[in-house]
């Protein structure tokens, strides 16, 4: 009887349960980001044996089910995975959100398919095998692998880029979403970052990436860390170099912890040491380097918020050739006509007068948040200190003091919101304000070539793009800057009349010292650029870009306020305070092809430059510590003329061969003579091979043919007080033309993991070729860098 009663209520249990279990459950999969529905989601119930897939209009749906808690587990191809509590009382309706637009997807970038900054401006990107190819170079060095981009050099270790013609204040860089402060106005102040620290480069042609600043008229160059994954791991790199030529190297290395969580630490250093560098028939003597790098981030970061602390230390010591500093007005005539040096010492690593110390302290926090069915809101402060001392040939006691003694201090704060909920539309806006203040050491000894200043900037932009169809993309942007400079500075009576201050500022004259004048010139500047293009899609393969940019950029300090002897420079530079700001009109155009097997890109671009502001010698001035030629800023209207053209073939799955073309014309067109500075046009062929089955085994072959440059000003005409006549100066001619070879080859191994170590070799100017380039400021005494031999180890861990 007790086995009748336990089986019939084994039944009424089943039924009472069997009647709860009829309960339904719809949900429907959207997207966070913008509120699209998902379709081909997965959707599990964790612990038991149901699944389906969400429909095209995202929804999906289980039957008879139990009231009570459920887990769903779904996954998307597109999305991180996420687990769902869901509590069923009767038929039950669930909408669940994936975070589909992963903040990881526009940061993992594979080579060749890199989401670009803008739709229609030319942009390139470094790959990661150029930047370890170039780990114990500079950046201006690493940057010369894309075509348009050339390099204005003091000798090997000091390389500033020139984007289309343009340099110095017209290039902005962005370190790590932070634009650089450091005191870029000097042709021989080389940018303070670690080529080591960012493994994401690219160069964004022209005015058209607004949102970073309306003065990068030259153009953008972004460099930023790799992303950090969200997974638990612990992963690092260490990168040795050694150089025959300066008979040292550089060291690197970077080490990664993640978290699932989001959470993230990554720690890099670098330090780079090389003796004096050769020519390939002597020495040149005082050229070696000293360079130390560090970087600290530390964030969290998931799709709906995150935040980030960065910070980064650089110092750099920098020998400059001692040939370079001259006695009297015949020695540098004879040393600008010499085909020899006047100084050729011993080899040495020690540094001596005349060299350069700078330090940059670079620090960083930011954050961002997602609001759902609407965008993303980022803010962010930022920190620098650049520090810059340059030492003389001195004598007595000033002997170790520095010349010139600059400290230079920005604060920034900038926010923006990203309107991209809509597809196919996309908006941002954002603000800017940045205070930057000067401080110029009167302990010198020496009058100072840059005064105490105040800088109050301001900003606002707004960005956007507008695909039509899937073909045609356009995009758009404005920007309004202003800049005010407040200075205090110190001018010679007699400097101050004849440059004819006298007349036009006679009211910033705050006290008279009888042979010094003490005044305080306050200048405002209203600045607006705004850029449009469009980006044509002709097929899959190719593209069509068009973009037309309007670019305002204030004077920097250097143009305005320059009075004296730039030391390291080895020239007396005076500015002019009646210098306003310059205008950029450009028209670009780039038609491009991507396949498998070839591709080009022709890039033609119109710059026009109302009030271009230049520097260029006008005479020589004899001071206490010798002869040195005046540069001179003044203001002209110009125009730039260029193309920038690459072909590429892949011959085999072994064989490719690249072409690389860049030529520009520059023109001061209020007198019809060529600017100075412009780079000559240049042509690069290489080949490549390659085996995969041997250890990926890579061999390249470089040509680079530099033409002669036949476009330059006039020389001047000095007077030697050995003639005892006018003599004139050959200071503008450009040297000669010249062929360079180039070799590379590199294999990777099995230490551990998979092709953890990777082992190079790269020969530079193989042929040991005697040449003076046009853009290297030492070529009026000395040879370019003879042949250098690199060798280097990358290991993965």
């Amino acid at each position: 009887m007790k086995y009748y009663l336990y089986v019939f209520a084994i039944f009424c249990s089943s039924f009472i349960y069997a009647q709860d279990c009829n309960s339904i459950l719809l949900g429907e999969i959207v997207d966070f980001h913008d509120n699209s529905t998902l379709s081909g989601a997965t959707i599990n119930i964790t612990g038991k044996n149901l699944s389906t897939v969400s429909k095209e209009n995202g929804k999906f749906t289980f039957k008879n089910l139990c009231d009570g808690v459920l887990e769903l587990e779904i996954s998307h191809p597109e999305c991180t995975t996420k687990f769902v509590t869901v509590t069923i009382n009767g038929n039950t309706f669930s909408e669940i959100r994936l975070e589909h637009h992963l903040e990881k997807l526009n940061e993992v970038k594979v080579i060749g398919d890199v989401p670009k900054s803008t739709n229609s401006a030319q942009e390139n990107i470094l790959s990661v095998k150029d930047i370890e190819r170039n780990s114990g170079n500079s950046l201006g060095d690493a940057l010369k692998k894309i075509v348009g981009v050339s390099t204005l050099n003091t000798g090997g270790n000091i390389v500033k880029p020139i984007i289309q013609g343009l340099n110095g204040s017209r290039i902005l860089i962005l370190n790590n979403n932070v634009r650089m402060q450091d005191m870029e106005w000097g042709e021989e102040h080389a940018p303070n970052v670690d080529v080591n620290a960012n493994q994401n480069i690219s160069v964004i042609k022209g005015a058209a990436a607004i949102e970073y600043g309306g003065d990068a008229i030259g153009g953008v160059i972004v460099l930023e860390p790799l992303p950090v994954i969200r997974t638990d791991s612990l992963f690092g790199k260490t990168q040795l170099n050694l150089s025959s030529n300066g008979r040292g190297g550089n060291v690197t290395s970077s080490l990664t912890k993640s978290y699932k969580s989001g959470l993230y630490i990554k720690a890099q250093g670098s330090y780079k040491k090389l003796g004096d560098l050769e020519a390939p028939d002597y020495i040149l003597s005082n050229t070696g380097i000293n360079e130390s790098g560090l970087s600290l981030n530390v964030g969290k970061r998931d799709f709906k918020q995150g935040w980030e602390g960065y910070y980064s230390y650089f110092n750099s010591e920098i020998g400059i050739l001692r040939a370079s500093h001259i006695g009297n007005v015949d020695d540098l005539i004879n040393a600008i006509n010499s085909d020899v040096p006047s100084v050729i010492n011993d080899f040495t690593y020690d540094i001596t007068q005349p060299y350069q110390e700078v330090t940059h302290h670079l620090g960083k926090l930011s954050y961002y948040r997602r609001f759902e069915g609407f965008g993303k809101w980022t803010t962010q402060y930022d920190f620098q200190q650049n520090r810059r001392f340059e030492y003389d040939i001195r004598v007595g006691d000033d002997a170790d003091k520095a010349s010139l003694d600059l400290k230079l201090t920005t604060h920034s704060v900038l926010t923006n919101i990203k309107f991209d909920a809509k597809e196919g539309f996309y908006l941002k806006v954002g603000a800017l304000g940045r205070y930057q203040t000067n401080f110029a050491n009167p302990d010198t000894g020496v009058r100072r070539l840059i005064p105490d200043y105040d800088k109050y900037d301001f900003g606002l932009f707004a960005i956007g793009s507008y695909e039509l169809n899937k073909d045609w993309t356009l995009d758009a942007g404005a920007r309004y800057d202003f800049s005010r400079i407040d200075s205090k500075k110190f001018y010679r009576v007699s400097r101050w009349e004849e440059r004819g201050y006298d007349v036009d500022f006679a009211d910033i004259i705050i006290e008279d010292l009888g042979t010094q004048l003490l005044v305080n010139p306050v200048f405002d500047y209203h600045n607006f650029s705004g850029t449009a293009g469009f980006h044509y899609e002709l097929n899959d393969k190719d593209h069509l870009r068009f973009n037309y940019a309007y670019s305002q950029r204030a004077p920097n300090p250097s143009e305005l306020f320059s009075d004296g002897l730039h030391h390291s420079a080895a020239r007396i530079e005076l500015g002019d305070l009646r210098i306003k700001s310059e205008t950029s009109s450009k028209l670009s155009v780039s038609l491009e092809r991507n396949t498998s097997k070839w591709g080009y890109t022709f890039a033609p671009f119109l710059n026009s430059m109302k009030d271009f502001i230049l520097v260029e010698p006008t005479g020589v001035e004899f001071t206490i510590r010798g002869a040195f030629p005046i540069w001179s800023y003044r203001q002209t209207d110009a125009i730039l003329l260029g193309v920038d053209a690459s072909l590429y073939n892949n011959w085999s799955s072994k064989v490719r061969t690249d072409h690389k073309f860049a030529w520009v014309k520059g023109t001061d067109t209020e007198t019809d003579t060529p600017l100075i500075n412009i780079p000559a046009a240049n042509f690069t062929n290489s080949i490549t091979y390659t085996i995969p089955k041997w250890n990926n085994f890579l061999v390249s072959l470089e040509s680079q043919y530099v033409f002669e440059q036949t476009r330059f000003p006039d020389n001047i005409e000095v007077f030697s007080p050995e003639q005892q006549e006018n003599v004139i100066l050959d200071i503008n001619t450009p040297p000669d033309a010249y062929h360079l070879l180039s070799l590379n080859t590199e294999a990777s191994f099995t230490l551990k993991n998979k092709n953890d170590l990777t082992v190079g070799l790269t020969a530079s100017n193989l042929l040991n070729t005697n040449y003076r380039d046009y853009l290297n400021r030492q070529r009026y005494f000395v040879d370019d860098m003879g042949r250098n031999i690199s060798l280097r180890l990358i290991f993965n861990y």
